[in-house]
């Protein structure tokens, strides 16, 4: 691993504003290739197998880049047990090496959780209101769908990272909530 053999992790979503683990550094960071997307049905944390829900999640897509943050744990070991029994609950995601563009124009190599565009939980092409439809209703076992999305909103708008996408599901999530 580069720069000085730290663990680097890639927060796109919920890491940004939940990470669950001690964080000594954080960099803005931006990786190429990928795009943020709630493409990933949710059947633990934020839905269930009879009501599944929907989670950000990092998809390949030619030209598309995603603006997050690289998070640095102060201690990488307990650190990686946490985030793979967050992520890896499924195997819908892949633990992946990629390399972020740091805000100083320097790479940094990071974790980051990688939708499997085969595995079963890829929502592959629901329309923006067809997400909105699944995230007015569905919960799971760390609380409400529409709390994901109104926190990952939240925080991505809090670095300054704001996206229309985004906007639009939450004004649209209220509407359908009430």
């Amino acid at each position: 691993m580069s720069d000085d053999d730290h663990l680097w992790v890639f927060a796109y979503g919920s890491l940004i504003w939940n990470p669950g683990m001690e964080i000594a550094e954080t960099r803005p960071a931006v990786l190429h290739g990928y795009r943020r997307r709630f493409c990933m049905w949710s059947v633990h944390h934020r839905g269930s197998e009879a009501e599944p829900g929907l989670v950000l999640a990092l998809e390949r897509h030619d030209g598309a880049t995603c603006t997050g943050l690289a998070l640095r744990p102060a201690d990488p070991e307990p650190a990686l047990l946490v985030l793979r029994e967050r992520e890896l609950v499924s195997s819908a995601y892949h633990e992946a090496r990629v390399t972020l563009a740091g805000e100083d124009g320097r790479a940094i190599e990071a974790l980051a959780y990688v939708v499997d565009p085969d595995h079963r939980q890829y929502a592959r092409d629901l329309t923006l209101e067809q997400q909105a439809q699944v995230i007015a209703r569905a919960q799971g076992d760390r609380g409400p769908n529409v709390e994901y999305l109104v926190n990952s909103a939240r925080g991505l708008h809090d670095l300054g990272i704001g996206e229309d996408d985004l906007d639009w599901l939450v004004a649209r999530v209220q509407q359908l909530t009430g």
